[in-house]
Order: structure tokens, then C-alpha cells, then sequence
């Protein structure tokens, strides 16, 4: 098992030593490598815990996708449960975890057949609902009386509805209201069949928009707004749902927000993933910064111009708006660059600066992801190399054969 302890030195601060580090300790392994650097991922595992000052977290399954590093997580005082994206990644992992909560509905008839056969895993999943018709959907798979009781929370839309912006967040739930929230809480306690065990409220405009730079003034005074205004919604509508059933827990934020997501009262844990993995996305807040435990490396396979070297593979683009924050960030050497006509391609990467003069066939070059779970999506396993040494290696979701989503 991973171990994760507390770490008292920063060696990723020293790109001349750290990345070159890399390279040595896998070098006999065949790219695209992927590396989780155990130092890197423990300090910021740790940092998490600090920055949430003693609420628990739920580890966001859908930013890491491997399961060592979830076992590891979760082995630290202070995490508590897993927040699933998928009702069939839920499924799987609540075999050898017993708190799983589902963060977006489904319409998986199958998954939601087989919790509904299984006292057990009925007992340590939660799915999320923000509508009735969920609610029908899963009568319609599963008669209530002849399955096991299914576990719900109920989905609080966090965004934020500014006067000059309008909406500002993701469309995520339809509940937006204390009222709504109520509602739906009567309609979930009538139903047989069904058990009201949480809430959940995901403020995407402050945990994941970057908010560093002199040219993000708007974004950060959009966040403190929004920060402010669903304090207040938030801690009316949990208490509105408060006094139609008993809650187990009330889950808010993100690794992006868990400042102002743990200073809410009514939020009885934060979600945090990304934060783990540290990929370049959260080099742009200015109230935190994680190590880049995370990070692959590809070949130079050519040499098209004298001043430009051609990696093997690299289009490995992060979901969201397309644009130049979604490519992946070329780190070592420095001085890299993509061609502005073919960027991060899934076949090639052309790179061009002074750095590429000095590439040669074979060498390696290092970057990082956008985001963070997305990266185990193109990997079987992640080598894992501490104190720059090579130690095992630990499988991905696709290396255990399992593609959620």
C-alpha cells in the first residue's frame, strides 16, 4: 500500500533536479509514462487536510481513478468515504468500501438493478437525486417492497445568479431554492423504498475557476459574492431539509474552495480530489499550491527542423471550453513550446525553443495535465518513484479493466 506521510521538504521547487530525477527513475520504461510522485502526492494529501482545518473530506473519485491512491487517502485521519461518479463505479468500489456516495444521478438501469438486489451494497452506496422523476426511474427497475431500501441525498444547485453576470456556475441541479429543496425532501421521505440520508451543493464557480493574476480581479470578486450568497441559501435550504429528515452528512466545495466551503456551518464535509494529483489547472489560485505529484513523459521520435523535436503522442486535452488552458503543459525541459498550428496532437507533438535544438530521438520530455483524474484515463498504471527511485508501480482504473465514463 502507498504510504503517505507528512513531508518537511519541497524537492519539486527544484525543477533541475526533480524532473531529471524523473527521467532516471523510469527510464526503462516505455512512454508515455506515467508518474505519481509518492512525496509530492502525500504533501499535498496533508496540505488538504490543513487547508480544511478539521472538517472531514470525501475523496472525489472522478480526479484520481485509481484505486491505491484512494485506499491510501482514505488510510489518513481526517478523509472519510468516497464521492463516486458513476453508479457502476460506486458499485465497485463500495465491495471493499462501505461510504460511497454517487455526485450526479443516473439512468443506469442495470447498476441501479443490481443495488437494488444487494442489501449490502444498498447499505454503502447514496445516489444523488435533484428530481422526481429519478425517483420514478428507479421505481421503474426496482419495485419498492421487493428491494432493498436505496439511500438518496439530494442535490442543492450552488450556482450563482448575479445581476450583471446572470448565470455563473455549472447546470447542474434544478433545485436552486431552500423551498425546492424542502419539496423534494417531502416527496423522498413519502416514498417507500426510499431513505433521505444527505445533501450536496457544488460551488464550481469558486472550486474550479482559477482565480491568480492582476487580470482576474472580476473572477475574484464574482467568487467572493458568490461565496457570500450561498452561505446564506445553502444554511436555509439544509436547514429546511433539517426538519423533514434527519441528515448524515452535507457535502460542499472542491479542492478549489475548501476554504470558503469549510467556513460554512451547514456543510458537514468538502469534497476534494484534484488537489492530490496537483495537475496544472491549480497552478492559477491564489490561496493554494499543490506539488505536481502527477505527470507523464513522451518520447522525441523525430527531428522534422533543426529547432524542432516531435514527441509521440501528447493530445491528451482536458474536457471543459476548448482553448490553450485544455492542452497538456510541457514542463522539462524548459523552454518548450507547442506549434500554434498543431498543438498537442493525438498521433505527434511538435515542440519548438532553444530546449528542442538539444533533443535528441530518444529523449524524454515531461508535462502535465490540465486536469487530474482525466490522466488515468490514457494510462494502464502509474510508476511510482519516491526520493527519485523507482518503488512499484499501481494500477489505474482502465488497468483494473473498468472504463466508467
Amino acid at each position: 500500500m502507498i504510504r503517505l506521510d507528512p513531508q518537511t521538504s519541497a524537492p519539486w521547487d527544484d525543477p533541475q533536479d526533480w524532473w531529471p530525477a524523473l527521467t532516471a527513475a523510469t527510464i526503462d520504461l516505455p512512454a508515455p509514462v506515467g508518474v505519481l510522485a509518492v512525496e509530492a502526492l502525500a504533501a499535498n494529501a496533508h496540505d488538504l487536510l490543513d487547508r480544511a482545518q478539521g472538517l472531514p473530506i470525501r475523496v472525489a473519485s472522478k480526479s484520481v481513478r485509481v484505486r491505491g491512491v484512494l485506499d491510501a487517502v482514505l488510510a489518513l485521519p481526517g478523509y472519510r468515504g468516497i464521492l463516486a461518479y458513476t453508479l457502476a463505479e460506486a458499485l465497485w468500489l463500495a465491495e471493499t468500501h462501505d461510504d460511497v456516495v454517487v455526485g450526479y444521478p443516473t439512468a443506469d438501469r442495470a447498476a441501479i438493478a443490481r443495488l437494488a438486489a444487494d442489501e449490502q451494497l444498498a447499505s454503502r452506496v447514496t445516489i444523488m437525486v435533484d428530481d422526481v422523476a429519478q425517483l420514478d426511474l428507479v421505481d421503474a427497475v426496482a419495485v419498492p417492497g421487493a428491494r432493498a431500501v436505496i439511500r438518496v441525498a439530494i442535490e442543492l444547485d450552488a450556482s450563482f445568479r448575479s445581476r450583471l453576470l446572470g448565470h455563473v456556475g455549472v447546470r447542474r441541479s434544478p433545485v436552486h431554492e431552500p423551498a425546492d429543496a424542502e419539496a423534494l425532501a417531502e416527496v423522498v421521505v413519502a416514498r417507500r423504498g426510499f431513505r433521505l440520508v444527505g445533501m450536496m451543493a457544488y460551488e464550481a464557480q469558486v472550486a474550479g475557476v482559477t482565480n491568480a493574476g492582476s487580470g482576474k480581479a472580476a473572477i475574484r470578486a464574482m467568487q467572493r459574492a458568490s461565496v457570500r450568497e450561498l452561505a446564506e441559501r445553502r444554511g436555509a435550504a439544509v436547514a429546511a431539509v433539517r426538519g423533514v429528515a434527519e441528515l448524515e452528512f452535507v457535502n460542499g466545495g472542491g479542492t478549489g474552495s475548501i476554504e470558503s466551503t469549510h467556513a460554512d456551518a451547514s456543510v458537514t464535509e468538502v469534497a476534494a480530489g484534484s488537489g492530490l494529483f496537483g495537475p496544472h489547472l491549480f497552478d492559477g489560485y491564489t490561496h493554494f499550491h499543490p506539488a505536481p505529484a502527477a505527470a507523464f513523459a513522451l518520447d522525441v521520435v523525430r527531428r522534422p527542423t533543426p529547432d524542432i523535436a516531435t514527441l509521440l503522442g501528447g493530445g491528451w486535452i482536458a474536457s471543459g471550453p476548448p482553448g490553450p488552458d485544455r492542452v497538456p503543459k510541457l514542463v522539462w525541459p524548459e523552454g518548450l513550446r507547442m506549434l500554434a498550428r498543431e498543438s498537442a496532437g493525438e498521433v505527434q507533438t511538435p515542440v519548438q525553443g532553444a530546449a528542442a535544438r538539444e533533443l535528441g530521438v530518444g529523449d524524454r520530455v515531461w508535462l502535465r495535465h490540465t486536469k487530474a483524474g482525466e490522466l488515468s484515463e490514457h494510462l494502464d498504471a502509474f510508476a511510482l518513484v519516491e526520493n527519485g527511485v523507482l518503488v512499484g508501480e499501481t494500477p489505474t482504473y482502465r488497468g483494473e479493466g473498468k472504463v466508467f465514463l
